[in-house]
């Protein structure tokens, strides 16, 4: 698309908008430690104790201020480092807290003791109550895995909220010495001293210029004769030398063209519709399905656009959506501007009745009758200054873009007291001046327009529609849209399981590179546990979904397969075109298994890679030919049902033949712990609970105050834990790096909201693979 607009209107009246790249702390830390002449290993020491954000809290933390204490210190200069990229303004807007108390110790009163018989690993009170040994699952390929309990932090300070954990440093003591001096620096040289200096003074200053994602100009007369141009590092590509936002002053409008990876998924969806059922779909004439709004208000939106993410899965059994416009409020609502305004909350209570719709001033309530008194959205935010605070037209827009600025914090600030003066003139009360500023104020860390949001609304219930009434085309086409979305291919298909589509596994005598939709064979058993679906196609993995790849391997065999089907695994070896390494990957995934049904399924993929490295080898010259008979039978064990699973996350991240929590759930059930299916349907308030499962989400909004989500998957479903930021303190690397966790807490649930509030966490050990599933850490 991009390429497009520059071939349609020239280089010369199309050019692409640039962005100022500005200093932060590890970034001014490593070019200041350069220009000063110390080493490439000092430089990245300082860096990786350095602020991710602030080149100014980094020059304080280098400094080590006394009045702080060494403990405040190091917790500022590694607080950065767990938090995800679109926390970082956040972040670096607030002031951590001072450290109240020196971290001791752990001592054995500090260990948590066993209550129940679910206590992980065989405690003594599992044990007399019969329950089995946990040590009897077959123990982690990886090492990572086997650490245990040994990677809580006796260093961490749960007195106070600071997030300084960074799994490669969480570790250190922080009492004692300095930051440089831990990088063994002395504090007293006079190159020590300027490195503080010079990395503040580069706080907020541009390093380089970097090109918007999406960022169009479009002028009538030639670029050059109005703002300097430079060629871009693409080819065909040029880029104006000013800012976004610059270009103001000067006429110039930006034109933003991004893309939706939602968008590929619909259109692919309502073509596989068409092929497999006959059926046009109308994006813009979908009717009203209260079905689909029942699947919104059950959360059931995994592979759902926008409101798939645990928060927003949260929040849509509280609000409850009914109608087009709740789908609008629910996009917008859930976005650091409303949180960080304190409109969440007022908002869902006044819906549900709880609360009283009131209005800060009388003039508000024309402009925020529609969402409850609660400002939601941009126009809004602008419609409120104008009325409250007498604002011109001109100067709403003035705040306007101080909103969407990247770093409007700054600019909010400036047009501040301006609206209190203005609110103070038309008899506002300065504490409900204070709150409508607070309001708008929290737009400045991201809202949305009521247009997009209501752009973004559609594209939430055509997905939901089609997920809905036509899964298995759903599920085949957010497969080949991948990478997009919030959950790995492994997830999406164990849900579409569960919703009954039927999952096939990728095979060289049926599959393209991308999944495929089949017609469903009567005569052949189901191989899925959800609801049966009258008249609805299966899913065929692709070949794509076989990790190590490429695009020389896709290019390959889609070659070969326009020439004719493969009918041998010779014929696949002489025609594919494909390395040792991709044949071998192949046989790995099962790909190869259809060419040998003479072999029982537990057997198949290790007598294919026999084979397979055999029909690579070849003949070993003319008086050694390859020895062939009608029916070879590969000299390998059989593998168990665990290794079957190992090998399918190892290679695809998908697996057919079970979750990896099914072959160690019948250790688990009799020491209490319970699925994720049990928990959502018969879970009490309060209870005391044990879960275990694989983690496949780890969030830390930095609108959360330092509490951690994370997102368990089992073989019924999927259960939210929340992390309290003392606990996640203590046991930071256990909750970051294990891939299976069991998890011991209490249960809360309110509104159909099922969340376990976690006490105590434990690495499950077992060989199933979990190590290779793909996850959503902290992004």
């Amino acid at each position: 698309m991009l390429q497009y607009v520059y071939d349609k209107y020239g280089r010369d009246h199309a050019a692409m908008v640039c962005e100022q790249i500005t200093y932060r702390g590890r970034s001014a830390v490593r070019d200041a430690a350069r220009v000063l002449g110390f080493s490439v290993d000092q430089a990245d020491s300082l860096a990786t104790l350095s602020d991710r954000f602030s080149a100014k809290s980094t020059a304080d933390a280098l400094r080590g201020k006394p009045e702080e204490g060494n403990e405040s210190v190091v917790a500022k200069a590694l607080g950065g480092h767990m938090v995800p990229g679109t926390e970082a303004t956040t972040r670096s807007r607030a002031e951590k807290e001072k450290s109240k108390q020196v971290a001791k110790p752990m001592t054995t009163a500090d260990r948590p003791t066993p209550k129940a018989a679910y206590e992980p690993y065989g405690s003594p009170s599992a044990m007399k109550s019969g329950a089995k040994n946990l040590t009897a699952i077959p123990k982690a390929m990886h090492s990572d895995a086997a650490r245990g309990n040994r990677w809580e932090d006796p260093h961490a300070d749960t007195s106070n909220h600071n997030e300084r954990r960074n799994p490669t440093t969480a570790l250190l003591p922080t009492g004692g010495e300095s930051i440089v001096e831990r990088v063994g620096l002395d504090p007293n040289d006079r190159r020590v001293r300027a490195l503080a200096e010079i990395v503040e003074g580069l706080h907020q200053i541009p390093r380089h210029r970097s090109i918007h994602v999406g960022g169009f100009v479009l002028t009538k007369e030639p670029l050059s004769t109005v703002v300097p141009i430079e060629p871009a590092s693409m080819p065909g590509r040029t880029v104006i030398q000013w800012e976004k936002d610059d270009l103001d002053p000067v006429g110039l409008v930006k034109i933003d063209l991004l893309g939706l990876g939602m968008l590929t998924l619909l259109q692919d969806c309502i073509l596989y519709i068409r092929q497999t059922r006959g059926i046009t779909i109308d994006l813009g004439q979908l009717p009203e399905d209260d079905a689909v709004y029942d699947d919104l208000c059950a959360a059931d939106t995994i592979g759902v656009f926008q409101v798939e993410s645990r928060a927003q899965m949260n929040t849509l059994p509280r609000l409850r959506p009914r109608c087009f416009y709740d789908l609008v409020i629910e996009v917008a609502i859930i976005r650091p501007g409303p949180i960080q305004g304190d409109m969440v909350h007022p908002y869902l209570r006044r819906r549900n009745g709880e609360e009283e719709v009131t209005y800060l001033h009388p003039s508000l309530e024309p402009i925020l009758k529609r969402t409850l008194g609660v400002p939601l959205f941009q126009e809004q935010g602008m419609q409120v200054a104008i009325a409250a605070a007498g604002f011109s037209p001109g100067q709403a827009d003035v705040l306007r873009k101080a909103m969407g600025h990247k770093r409007s914090r700054e600019r909010m600030a400036s047009i501040g007291q301006r609206m209190l003066d203005g609110m103070a003139k038309n008899g506002i009360a300065s504490v409900d001046a204070d709150r409508i500023f607070n309001q708008i104020n929290g737009f400045a860390d991201y809202g949305f327009p009521e247009s997009h949001a209501a752009s973004f609304a559609l594209l939430v219930y055509a997905s939901a529609y089609l997920k809905h009434h036509y899964a298995p085309e759903f599920t085949a086409a957010i497969l080949n849209a991948q990478p997009m979305g919030f959950y790995a291919p492994g997830t999406l298909v164990e849900d579409a399981r569960r919703h009954g589509v039927e999952v096939r596994p990728a095979d060289l005598t049926k599959s393209k590179w991308d999944a495929t939709l089949e017609k469903r064979e009567e005569q052949v058993p189901r191989a899925t546990e959800g609801p049966a679906l009258p008249n609805a196609p299966t899913v065929r993995l692709g070949i794509r979904s076989v990790r190590g790849l490429g695009a020389t391997a896709r290019d390959n065999l889609e070659r070969a397969l326009v020439e004719r089907p493969f009918t041998s695994i010779e014929d696949v070896v002489q025609r594919a075109g494909l390395d040792r390494r991709a044949i071998r990957h192949l046989a790995e995934a099962g790909a190869f298994d259809a060419f040998l049904p003479h072999e029982s399924d537990l057997r198949k993929r290790r007598a294919a890679l026999w084979a397979v490295l055999e029909a690579a080898r070849g003949d070993a010259g003319p008086l050694a030919p390859r020895h062939r008979t009608t029916i070879d039978v590969a000299p390998v064990p059989a593998m168990t049902a665990v290794e079957l699973t190992e090998a399918d996350y190892r290679m695809t991240g998908i697996s057919l033949a079970g979750h990896p929590m099914s072959h160690v759930r019948r250790v688990l059930e009799p020491n209490g712990v319970r699925t994720a299916k049990d928990l959502l349907q018969n879970g009490r308030d309060g209870e005391t609970v044990a879960t275990a499962g694989l983690v496949i989400c780890r969030q830390r909004p930095g609108t959360a105050k330092g509490f951690v989500f994370l997102t368990l998957e089992d073989e019924t479903g999927l259960v939210n834990v929340v992390v309290t930021p003392p606990r996640f303190e203590k046991q930071a690397l256990l909750i970051s790096r294990t891939p299976l966790l069991l998890v011991r807490g209490v249960l809360q649930v309110e509104q159909k909201v099922v969340n376990v509030r976690a006490k105590q966490f434990r690495a499950l050990e077992a060989a199933v693979g979990a190590e290779f599933a793909q996850r959503h850490d902290f992004h």
